[in-house]
């Protein structure tokens, strides 16, 4: 789902998860604050937390790893998924929404 069918602001008020899949050294640089970081080549170990039922929307430095990511989710049964793009486009909001322990 392209994330011009949805207000990203909304959505993340609402308790979406930004989940940013750069790198732990891309995230340590500077994120969303309260976002989670989970790097793109450890997006399948976080389905086994991530909830389904909780809309996530993805980041990543231009939006290309996001895009992929978004599709690696949707194509495992999440269905609220949505490509945010670039993580500094989301800087000036908060991510929340509920989310278990690793």
């Amino acid at each position: 789902m392209e994330n011009n069918e949805i207000n990203l602001d909304e959505t993340i008020a609402k308790g979406a998860i930004i989940l940013d899949v750069r790198t732990e050294k891309e995230y340590a640089k500077g994120h969303v604050k309260g976002s989670l970081n989970v790097p793109l080549d450890k997006i399948y170990d976080s389905m086994s937390w991530l909830l389904k039922d909780v809309p996530i929307i993805t980041c990543c430095a231009s939006g290309d790893r996001s895009q992929t990511a978004m599709e690696m989710l949707e194509a495992h049964g999440y269905e609220k998924v949505y490509n945010g793009g670039a993580w500094n486009n989301l800087k000036n909001t908060k991510g929340g929404g509920a989310c278990p322990a690793k």
